[in-house]
């Protein structure tokens, strides 16, 4: 049997992007043949922010509420957990939903979340999950689009762990991500997800067929499709997202990475931002001292080397490095499409 490369495999086919963040979801609806600036794009709230507003407005109402579906991204919608029980509410969720907040349930439970599979009479039931189909469909069906048959989601998976912190987690997976030989085409999964990924897993179950990576991984593959970055990329550039809550740098020769650190964007401004990138680029930037500062860590390779001088800066919060004279990388002139771009780069989508 001949096996098709990914070019191939995709090629006539309409695909639904979705970048999710937690502040906003980039979506691009990417139209084989069609000029890429002429395809259908939304920038929209994230789905955590979504139902975290779902929460305060049964918290303002009195009333209890019930949790289902998949886990998904935490972040704002945690807070509005924590709010609602503050305001001596209840809240049931299903175990899957559930570890939307944190992989030891009996942590949970300690701050008075309730597991139940079934919805108590007196609760409004809000669904979790990272992409909402029929959301898409009637948005874009509102301009005559039909919804693509073919999903690339990325979203942000810290790898699932009862006992080990998150963040340790999360840079471990970059770790091994390292000592496997760092090409970033080799974090876009088309076919078995591994089992520690849960968050992309979830993806699967809402839609089956869909190629599923990290935010970071897409933010970086995007950063290489700038023209103003690609000459520089046989020599190696930093390549830099500063989204809504992380912060990824990367040093990137070809599509291999050779050394990374990824922190808290709320932890850093830009002169510490400027003294980390400085210490990467020099090779001297430990994992624990990021560890020590609030963020997940640093990994460099033993061949990375010193230099790494060409810096490209993407992300929502990219202003915090204005004053720094990088390249602001905006890939087919849309910034905020970065992630979506290098999902389709790393699935060998043409787009010329």
């Amino acid at each position: 049997m001949i096996k098709m490369s990914n070019n191939e495999l995709y090629k006539g086919k309409d695909i639904l992007v979705i970048d999710a963040g937690s502040g906003t979801q980039d979506i691009l609806v990417y139209q084989a043949g069609q000029n890429i600036e002429n395809c259908p794009k939304m920038v929209m709230p994230s789905r955590t922010r979504l139902v975290a507003a779902q929460i305060r407005r049964s918290t303002q109402q009195g009333h209890n509420v019930f949790l289902y579906g998949h886990v998904m991204g935490g972040g704002a919608c945690f807070s509005a957990v924590r709010q609602h029980l503050k305001a001596g509410l209840k809240v049931y969720t299903t175990k899957q939903a559930a570890y939307t907040f944190n992989d030891n349930l009996a942590k949970l439970r300690q701050m008075g979340i309730e597991l139940a599979e079934d919805a108590p009479d007196n609760a409004d039931k809000i669904w979790l999950g990272d992409v909402d189909l029929p959301a898409f469909e009637t948005a874009l069906a509102a301009f005559g689009q039909p919804l693509p048959t073919q999903l690339a989601v990325a979203v942000q998976d810290h790898g699932f762990s009862a006992e080990e912190s998150n963040r340790r987690l999360r840079f471990r997976l970059w770790e091994e991500f390292m000592a496997k030989g760092g090409l970033l085409t080799d974090l876009i999964f088309t076919g078995e997800i591994p089992a520690v990924y849960t968050r992309m897993q979830a993806v699967r179950e809402i839609a089956p067929d869909a190629i599923v990576t990290d935010t970071g991984t897409a933010a970086l593959l995007g950063i290489t499709a700038d023209p103003a970055v690609q000459p520089f990329l046989e020599k190696g550039v930093l390549a830099i997202n500063i989204g809504n809550s992380h912060t990824l740098a990367a040093a990137i020769r070809g599509q291999r990475v050779y050394g990374l650190f990824e922190h808290h964007t709320r932890l850093l401004d830009t002169s510490s931002l400027a003294s980390l990138v400085e210490r990467l680029q020099n090779n001297e930037l430990t994992n624990e001292e990021v560890f020590a500062a609030g963020g997940h860590g640093a990994t460099l390779h033993p061949d990375m080397g010193r230099g790494w001088d060409y810096i490209a800066v993407t992300g929502p919060r990219r202003t915090m490095a204005k004053s720094l004279g990088w390249h602001e990388a905006a890939p087919f002139g849309d910034m905020m499409l970065t992630g979506c771009f290098g999902l389709l780069i790393g699935m060998g989508c043409p787009l010329d």
